[in-house]
C-alpha cells in the first residue's frame, strides 16, 4: 500500500507511547497526545514540546527480497511484486535544558525504549495502527549501531549539536505497485517420439 511508511511509523510510535505511559515515573511526561512525535528532533524542540522524537531519517531498499521474480497470479498472468524497504528511525528524547534532571530523564526515556523494543521486537495484530490495523502485517524492530560519522552527518543536517539518541530499523515494509496485472505468452514444449527435437508453440 502507498501509505505503508506512514502506517509503520504510526505503529512504532504507538507501541513506544503505550510503554512510556505505563512507566509510573514517565506517565505524566507522556500524557499529552503529541509527546511522542514523528517530527524531527529540531521541530519538536522548536515547538517547545517535551517528549520523544521518533523520526524516520532513512529508507533503504531490501535488495534480497527485491530480486525475487514477479508473482504469478494465474497461468499466463503475472503481477509486479511490491517494493520491499527497510526503515530507519532516530529516537531522540526532547527535554528542556533548564530542567535540573534533563540528562537523567533522557537516559530514563531511552532505557524504557530499549526495554520495550527488546521485549517486543515484533509488531503485529493488535499492535498495528493506521492502515495496517486489521491486516496480517508483521514488522520486525531491530536496534542498529549508528556509526559516529553517520550520526554526525545526521545532526549536522539538522544544524544541531549531537544529542543522545538511538537508531532502530523496522523491516520489511512493502510498497505495493500500481501496475496492472500482465499477460505473458505460454510456451508449451512437445517431444517428437521419432526424434530428439522439441517443438515449441505459443498458445
Amino acid at each position: 500500500m502507498i501509505t505503508a511508511l506512514r502506517a509503520a511509523s504510526e505503529t512504532l510510535a504507538a507501541a513506544v507511547r503505550r510503554s512510556l505511559r505505563a512507566e509510573p515515573t514517565l506517565a505524566a511526561l507522556f500524557a499529552a497526545p503529541g509527546a511522542v512525535s514523528l517530527a524531527t528532533p529540531d521541530e519538536v524542540a522548536q515547538a517547545g514540546t517535551t517528549g520523544l522524537s521518533v523520526w524516520l531519517y532513512r529508507v533503504d531498499r531490501d535488495d534480497m527480497l527485491h530480486n525475487i521474480d514477479e508473482e504469478t497470479v494465474d497461468i499466463g498472468l503475472i503481477r509486479r511484486r511490491p517494493l520491499p524497504v527497510r526503515l530507519h528511525y532516530l529516537f531522540t528524547p526532547i527535554i528542556s535544558l533548564t530542567a535540573t534532571t534533563a540528562p537523567e530523564t533522557e537516559q530514563h526515556i531511552l532505557g524504557a525504549v530499549l526495554q520495550t523494543l527488546h521485549d517486543h521486537p515484533f509488531l503485529r495484530g493488535p499492535d498495528l495502527e493506521g492502515d495496517f490495523a486489521g491486516t496480517d502485517v508483521e514488522l520486525t524492530v531491530r536496534l542498529e549501531a549508528l556509526a559516529l560519522e553517520e550520526a554526525t552527518r545526521i545532526w549536522d543536517s539538522l544544524d544541531r549539536s549531537y544529542q543522545l539518541c538511538l537508531s532502530y530499523e523496522v523491516s520489511v515494509v512493502f510498497i505495493a505497485s500500481r501496475m496492472p496485472e500482465q499477460r505473458v505468452p505460454i510456451v508449451i514444449g512437445a517431444e517428437i517420439e521419432t526424434g530428439t527435437a522439441t517443438v515449441g508453440s505459443l498458445s
